[in-house]
């Protein structure tokens, strides 16, 4: 959105961080850390590796974690197939600690949209709806009874809402 905003008739964050132009895009990752309780972390774990002149975030998602907080609405083979699949990342957090990595001319010129996944008034809906507010996305639609795989969850309800966006900016 940064490189290319005339290239991009709408930005559809799908239970995703939504950075905005006004702070840093970790400044969301602090503010998801500061609304999730250490017990609901469970497995996830967030570790700094390469010594301390040139740290590096690490992330490690562990197998309760997706399960009660990714995957819950899923097929168990998606759980299962998710967790052999996950591996240690790291967060880029120098990039994403940066003031003007996103700027109001490029980024903030483009259309944003939120799809918001419920699932019985979880924190996750809360740090979404923060999200929403914080990032100012103007149009936001929502999908009952999914998790954050909405695209395994609820795949049907995705892909309307998602349509349904596209239409309206076509």
């Amino acid at each position: 959105m940064e490189s290319f905003p005339e290239k991009i008739l709408v930005a559809i964050y799908v239970t995703a961080l939504a950075p905005n132009t006004r702070s840093p895009p970790a400044s969301l990752l602090q503010e998801f850390f500061n609304r999730t309780s250490t017990e609901s972390l469970m497995d996830f774990q967030v570790s700094v590796n390469n010594g301390p002149e040139k740290p590096k975030t690490v992330v490690s998602v562990g197998p309760k974690y997706l399960a009660n907080n990714a995957y819950q609405c899923c097929q168990p083979e998606d759980l299962e197939l998710a967790k052999m699949m996950v591996r240690p990342s790291g967060m880029f957090s120098e990039d994403l600690a940066k003031e003007s990595l996103l700027t109001e001319e490029k980024f903030g010129s483009v259309q944003r949209a939120f799809v918001v996944c419920e699932k019985d008034g979880s924190m996750d809906e809360d740090f979404q709806r923060w999200l929403i507010e914080n990032s100012q996305t103007k149009e936001v639609e929502v999908i009952l009874g999914a998790d954050h795989m909405v695209m395994l969850s609820n795949p049907h309800e995705l892909r309307l809402r998602l349509q349904k966006i596209v239409e309206k900016h076509c």
